[in-house]
């Protein structure tokens, strides 16, 4: 008895590559394994992560979070630099549920690609695997489909999903935030992974070069701008492609040392958009942009585009990555405690009641 052939002519005559695919596995295999936690019951290449509860936890709670990169892949594939992009989606997930204090603890991934080039998509992958050890969590399974004929062949989607852990009594929550608390902004490392369909078409419009010195660029468009020193060397590309600070394990030590009521992760919509998801009905955030810098790539594609500070800070991160709330005794150590670990920290605002905020949840104004 024979068994079936492994070489599938007729299907790699459509464009899928079987042994593309199992190549790119065996090139990703070592950069995943080496975010295996104890938890984690089996390696790659099973049907289903097999994961048991960490220990030490008396009440867990489960924080769940999915998200994705966007069109930010567009400018990894003009730059062909594929390694960073990874980090951009753990960032998005496993910053997600360390808002609740959770601990990241494990990641799946979903890679798409009009074509399977091995050492691309074991690049793409190895950026995952390292921003899931810089979360401290597993990368404990995902997959990678190619899709000729729905996308071109340099191409390529990439999603997450990420599961955290806490204790029930521990987990933060909107109703412990106080009127009253002190708000402590986190500074972005540029664009993160939001706003890239305007970026990309600001690129477009205005004819900028990616390969072109970032410190021209900018001084073109804003004579007289601070270049932060470690974008000064850089291509105008490299400095859009940063990749999205992870904050987890810095808010994992944070909250040992500090009280922290919640936190908001600046993703989407900005500001305005995310700051009022960790406060309870009947509060709203005053935040006092005067309080914190403008990162020069902010500046430089809103005098591109024409873009006052709001609608920068609506679209994109405004230069905070992260918010806090927390008692106002705790703004000191908690600044102080974030710079310790390298997250230069402001305190950028403050918890209001809504009447006093005239009946709405954000409001840009100065605090005292």
């Amino acid at each position: 008895m024979s068994g079936l052939p492994r070489d599938r002519p007729a299907y790699a005559a459509s464009g899928v590559d079987v042994a593309a695919g199992d190549r790119a596995v065996e090139l990703m295999r070592h950069a995943v394994e080496g975010t295996r936690r104890p938890e984690v019951l089996h390696g790659i290449g099973d049907f289903g992560a097999a994961v048991g509860v960490p220990a030490g936890y008396r009440d867990p709670v489960f924080v769940l979070s999915t998200d994705g990169v966007g069109t930010k892949t567009a400018i990894a594939t003009a730059l062909g630099r594929y390694d960073t992009i990874g980090q951009d989606l753990v960032a998005m997930c496993a910053d997600d549920v360390v808002c609740s204090g959770a601990e990241p603890v494990w990641m799946l991934d979903y890679l798409a690609v009009g074509r399977v080039i091995p050492e691309r998509v074991a690049e793409i992958v190895g950026g995952i695997a390292e921003g899931c050890r810089r979360a401290g969590c597993a990368l404990v399974g995902g997959e990678t489909a190619e899709h000729p004929g729905l996308m071109a062949a340099d191409e390529f989607d990439v999603a997450g999903f990420c599961v955290g852990v806490v204790e029930r009594e521990r987990r933060l929550a909107p109703a412990l935030v106080r009127e009253g608390d002190a708000l402590v902004g986190l500074a972005a490392a540029g664009l993160h992974a939001n706003g890239f369909s305007l970026v990309r078409e600001l690129v477009r419009t205005s004819d900028l070069d990616l390969t072109a010195p970032y410190a021209e660029v900018v001084r073109r468009w804003l004579p007289a701008a601070d270049i932060e020193d470690e974008w000064a060397g850089l291509p105008l590309g490299e400095v859009l492609l940063q990749p999205t600070r992870i904050y987890a394990p810095a808010i994992l030590e944070l909250l040992r040392r500090v009280e922290v009521h919640r936190l908001a992760h600046v993703t989407g919509g900005g500001l305005p958009g995310n700051v009022p998801r960790m406060l309870p009905d009947g509060l709203g955030a005053r935040l006092d942009p005067a309080r914190w810098p403008m990162p020069t790539v902010l500046s430089l594609l809103g005098e591109v585009g024409g873009l006052d500070g709001g609608e920068l800070r609506s679209t994109f991160n405004g230069g905070l990555g992260m918010v806090a709330a927390l008692p106002r005794q705790e703004v000191t150590p908690a600044i102080e405690e974030l710079e310790h670990r390298g997250i230069q920290a402001w305190e950028v605002g403050r918890v209001e009641s809504l009447a006093n905020l005239g009946g709405v949840r954000y409001v840009e104004a100065p605090i005292e």
